[in-house]
C-alpha cells in the first residue's frame, strides 16, 4: 500500500455495530437499510458495520424487499 493511501473502516478493524457483538466487521451498509430488521444497532452515523453473522441475518430479513427493488429496474 502506498504512503498516504487511506483505508476504509472495515479494513482498519472496526467492530460490528450490533449491540452486544464485539466481532470485527466484514461489511458496511446504510443505516436506512437496517431499519426494517430486528437488529439493534448501537451508535450513530450514516453507516452500520456488520460482522458476517449479522450480515447474513440482515440479508435473510430483507431478501424479499431487495428482490422487489431489483425487479423495478429490469
Amino acid at each position: 500500500m502506498a504512503v498516504g493511501e487511506s483505508l476504509g473502516k472495515v479494513e482498519r478493524g472496526v467492530k460490528c455495530g450490533v449491540e452486544g457483538c464485539g466481532v470485527d466487521a466484514e461489511r458496511s451498509i446504510s443505516r436506512d437499510k437496517i431499519s426494517g430488521t430486528d437488529l439493534k444497532v448501537a451508535g450513530e452515523g450514516r453507516r452500520v458495520y456488520l460482522c458476517s453473522q449479522h450480515y447474513k441475518v440482515w440479508k435473510k430479513a430483507t431478501k424479499k424487499d431487495r428482490e422487489i427493488d431489483r425487479a423495478r429496474f429490469v
